[in-house]
């Protein structure tokens, strides 16, 4: 009967430390959208130059509306065949402000660096 009771508090403290290990990973998203007070196109433009400088290669530019969606994949192969799943960044008009969706932080920190320039 005490085994089966280590057992169960094993299997109950194994649970809480690793469901607790993986709340922080789940919280740490895409982060918060950026707004900027600049054109689209200027965005769209910016956006393709960091993700060609980045070695990524932008598969296509989508307009829905008034959003941008730019589809891009990584370019690993010496040949410049794109190889890797397609992303995409979601740009899109709120009044006069342009705003960043579903980005990587360490792209959407050069995208804020040249929009600033």
């Amino acid at each position: 009967m005490r085994a089966i009771r280590q057992v169960l508090h094993f299997g109950l403290v194994a649970f809480a430390l690793i469901s607790a290990a993986a709340s922080p990973a789940h919280a740490q998203g895409k982060g918060r959208a950026k707004h900027y007070a600049v054109s689209t196109d200027r965005a769209v433009t910016v956006t393709r130059t960091v993700l060609v400088d980045r070695g990524y290669n932008v598969v296509r530019v989508e307009r829905v509306g008034p959003t941008q969606v730019v589809y891009y994949r990584l370019k690993r192969n010496k040949h410049g065949k794109a190889i890797g799943p397609v992303q995409r960044i979601v740009i899109r008009s709120v009044r006069d402000r342009v705003v960043f969706e579903d980005a990587e932080p360490s792209v959407l920190m050069d995208i804020d660096v040249k929009l600033k320039l």
